[in-house]
């Protein structure tokens, strides 16, 4: 019986940040132009819509801050009775890049709501393909991760399988380590970390950690021992827990 691939993805998140459809926009511009560097399948993106183009996979997504600014303004969260914007829940987008075998992007940005999902952007490629396999690389996630830390200044970043999280994470509310883990300036101070761990600075921002040069995975056990083992250093350092947000007006 094949086993089945295990699900890679990249993700950024950040707490609560209120910012307009403009600011987000802004960011999401700067994002959508880094990440078309790192791989030629991300170059156009397309979003749902009534009347899209039949031989296209969607809309297309201009990445420009104006329509962007506007394609956000249209995701606002609503109420049932009255659908009145709910600005506290900020602004989420679904994205993808083709029709067959297609990488996902997600954007959830200025949200200010202790109650709300914290913010994030997601990248998830196919299970199987071309793009999963250049991705799964050192050089190109180190690429992706650089332009999710530059362009949403996330409190932490991550490239893994959603497997090896289940059996890293300890807790729903804190700093994931993956693979590949950007780590914040604002979160604290790196403490001595094991071979082959490798350190890179991203800016002045934070940090990238890079546990192996070469894929892990959650059906290795070594590979899931190391990474429990690297969580744990930086969990006694400070850096893992993360304080859950006050109610507003607290």
């Amino acid at each position: 019986m094949q086993t089945k691939p295990e699900g890679y993805y990249v993700g950024a998140y950040w707490g609560p940040r209120k910012e307009t459809a403009l600011e987000c926009g802004r960011h999401a511009e700067l994002f959508f132009h880094m990440l078309a560097r790192c791989d030629p399948s991300f170059t156009h993106w397309y979003h749902a819509g009534r009347g899209s183009p039949r031989e296209l996979p969607g809309w297309p997504v201009l990445p420009e801050v104006e329509e962007l600014e506007k394609l956000l303004l249209k995701s606002r969260n609503r109420t049932d009775v009255g659908k009145k914007v709910i600005e506290a829940l900020g602004f989420s987008r679904i994205m993808w890049n083709a029709k067959e075998k297609p990488t996902y992007l997600s954007i959830s940005c200025g949200g200010y709501s202790p109650w709300g999902g914290p913010n994030n952007c997601l990248l998830k490629p196919d299970r199987q393909g071309e793009v999963r396999e250049r991705l799964l690389r050192v050089p190109v996630l180190t690429e992706v991760l650089t332009s999710m830390a530059t362009a949403w200044d996330p409190d932490f970043a991550m490239a893994s399988s959603s497997e090896m999280v289940d059996q890293v994470e300890k807790g729903d509310f804190e700093v994931r380590v993956g693979w590949l883990t950007y780590l914040s300036r604002r979160l604290g101070t790196l403490p001595p970390l094991p071979a082959p761990v490798r350190i890179e600075p991203v800016g002045a921002l934070g940090w990238l950690l890079v546990l192996s040069p070469e894929p892990m995975t959650a059906s290795n056990p070594e590979h899931v021992a190391f990474t429990v083992r690297v969580r744990e250093l930086l969990d006694r350092a400070g850096l893992i827990a993360r304080p859950k947000p006050e109610p507003l007006g607290r």
